[in-house]
């Protein structure tokens, strides 16, 4: 996988350790919110100090109840009983309040977040304003014979700042499950571009493969041929060999590196020269060769090249003909050979020549018919 493919599949704007445990900044605040409780009662804050043996057990109780549904939430569901748990919660957060009075009030903001977590929107918007009625009823009371200024921001703040920490529960809890499914999309879109990219390397060493080591092996057996009658046509033929294994190694490195590039205009000569070579009269009709954008002749350049590379390893041709065309904005490619041994079905290769003219919005189809094959290709003349 080159390293830009690596870029474009992996984005991230958060730290890693964040992706890969999001569970903990929810966890870290749920913590301010479940020991303040505790602290005003056990020092006094609003009334009378409360016992630290009863409000630390029962404040730590709350605190893991509705850490429980938080974690919950955060993974999209509901935990399993949890009309148990979230009962237990309403008790622990609004039954203390009783004796302990405003110090303990805060506790219900655990029991709007849980409210908005477990329920459904329509039950759960009239059980938080009946749980709003609580603080509301407890600085009422506070109030009474204060100053105007001190009962309106009293009434501010039992109204406004219950919700806002509830929000911010619930919004953690969401956050934490979005960035599970960031984190599940990067690693997808990571394994999706090594097997695209396996795809690509898997077919582009085949198609450059076959048709190098075709020719290899035709001008090894033209060489052994001519040794004995030519030495120096056999000679001749030796470096050619040479000069197309060198070729095909250059190949695959660039393969390799994704960089490699093939030209229409080679794969045809080349094609003329390897089907000479193999004793099969061919006929070009490629005069009116079109200017086309890279991606549409990669894909015709590539299907030449597989057709010739099909011809010479599953037929026993005599003659072919590979025609290039245009007509209404389409540039259409015919490779068209006698021999056929049989009726196989399509391999690796003719389906990477499909693949290749699908990605530029083309088409590929092949037919068997009174002993010859044809090859056929379609792509616009304006690919991208």
């Amino acid at each position: 996988m080159t390293p830009s493919m690596t870029r474009s599949a992996t984005p991230s704007i958060l730290p890693a350790w964040v992706l890969r445990r999001p569970h903990w900044p929810l966890v870290a605040l749920h913590v301010p919110l479940t020991v303040q409780a505790p602290v005003y009662s056990i020092i006094g804050m609003e009334g009378r100090p409360s016992a630290p043996l009863i409000m630390i057990p029962a404040a730590a109780a709350l605190g893991a109840l509705q850490l429980r549904h938080s974690l919950a939430a955060a993974r999209g569901e509901r935990p399993a009983g949890w009309r148990w748990s979230y009962a237990a919660l309403l008790l622990l957060a609004y039954v203390p309040v009783i004796w302990i009075g405003a110090n303990w009030q805060a506790m219900g903001i655990l029991a709007l977040a849980s409210t908005v977590m477990l329920l459904r929107p329509r039950t759960a918007l009239p059980v938080c304003a009946a749980q709003m009625l609580v603080p509301v009823t407890i600085e009422i009371k506070s109030v009474m014979g204060a100053s105007l200024l001190e009962i309106v921001t009293m009434m501010i703040y039992a109204t406004v700042i219950p919700p806002l920490f509830a929000t911010a529960l619930v919004g953690g809890a969401r956050l934490v499950r979005l960035v599970n499914e960031l984190y599940a999309t990067r690693t997808e879109l990571a394994a999706t571009a090594v097997g695209e990219e396996r795809v690509r390397v898997s077919r582009d060493l085949h198609d450059l493969l076959g048709q190098s080591l075709s020719a290899i092996s035709l001008k090894g057996d033209l060489a052994l041929r001519l040794l004995a009658k030519d030495a120096a046509a056999a000679r001749g033929e030796v470096e050619s060999l040479t000069g197309v294994a060198r070729e095909a190694l250059r190949g695959v490195r660039a393969i390799a590196r994704d960089e490699h590039a093939v030209s229409l205009r080679t794969e045809i000569e080349g094609a003329a020269a390897l089907l000479g070579a193999a004793g099969v009269d061919t006929e070009f009709d490629v005069a009116d060769l079109p200017p086309l954008p890279g991606p549409a002749q990669n894909a015709l350049a590539w299907a030449i090249r597989e057709g010739t590379t099909n011809l010479l390893r599953h037929s026993e041709a005599q003659t072919c003909s590979i025609t290039l065309s245009r007509h209404n904005g389409t540039v259409r490619l015919e490779i068209v050979n006698d021999g056929v041994r049989g009726v196989a079905a399509p391999g690796s290769g003719l389906a990477g020549v499909g693949e290749r003219a699908r990605a530029v919005s083309g088409s590929s189809a092949t037919t068997v018919r009174d002993g010859r094959f044809r090859l056929s290709v379609e792509v616009p003349e304006e690919a991208l």
